[in-house]
């Protein structure tokens, strides 16, 4: 295939993409075609591939404009928990936790206390 060829259908992909509004594709169609070929996947891979990239590029832009949306003071992780102010709080119950094990066991979990930043008087009950 000649290099204008290419060059004029990967323009025309990026029209398209555009008009359909999946930037994610426009932008990534191309190396995940140069990586599905160095692979050896089929062109449902391929196209697969693309999808999944698309799906997960609007999930984290969803998730981005909701935090944004709520003015949320800020985010809080829990790496930056202060065990100290909760002493009956322990950091192998919150690591437990955030694995998300209690999920697939169906165990109901609790949280009691201040929700107010500066106080982090929380309890956990566990069953």
């Amino acid at each position: 295939m000649s290099q204008q060829l290419v060059q004029l259908q990967e323009a025309t992909i990026k029209q398209h993409c555009q008009w359909l509004r999946l930037p994610m594709i426009a932008s990534q169609f191309s190396s995940v075609a140069e990586q599905a070929v160095r692979e050896k996947q089929s062109h449902l891979g391929y196209l697969e591939a693309l999808l999944t990239a698309e799906l997960e590029e609007r999930e984290r832009k969803t998730i981005e404009r909701r935090l944004k949306e709520a003015h949320l003071p800020r985010i809080k992780t829990l790496e930056e928990f202060d065990y100290t102010q909760s002493p009956l709080v322990s950091v192998a119950q919150m690591q437990e936790l955030a694995s998300g094990g209690y999920i697939e066991r169906a165990e109901p979990i609790l949280f009691i206390g201040e929700c107010h930043p500066a106080t982090y008087s929380t309890s956990l009950l566990h069953r």
